[in-house]
């Protein structure tokens, strides 16, 4: 792993698109967000908050982003944890994106 804030949870795990215990791996932009929903296996919903300017009105705008990540089994990220998510590979369709921790 290229990052230095990326720290080795405690559990092992066997899955191989996990960052740690796999062969996955992250690269590109990191982001903090919220996990909205844990429904489905081996996924999460992860929603973040952002403010835009706009210039003309002299206001912000409030703008949310949510992707589906990655849930490895040594980070088992569940519903309303902080998370920190890595862009990575494309894993399925719309998952590019993997859990590294929860905050």
């Amino acid at each position: 792993m290229q990052y230095k804030d990326l720290v080795k949870p405690e559990t092992e795990c066997t899955d191989k698109n996990c960052p740690y215990h796999g062969s996955l791996r992250v690269h590109g932009r990191k982001f903090e967000g919220t996990v909205t929903s844990a429904r489905a296996t081996k996924t999460v919903s992860v929603s973040w908050t952002r403010y835009r300017k706009l210039k003309k009105y002299d206001r912000f705008l409030k703008e949310k982003t949510k992707v589906l990540a990655h849930n490895p089994e040594c980070v088992n990220a569940k519903l309303g944890d902080q998370v920190v998510v890595y862009e990575t590979r494309p894993i399925s369709r719309w998952k590019r994106f993997v859990v590294v921790r929860k905050s």
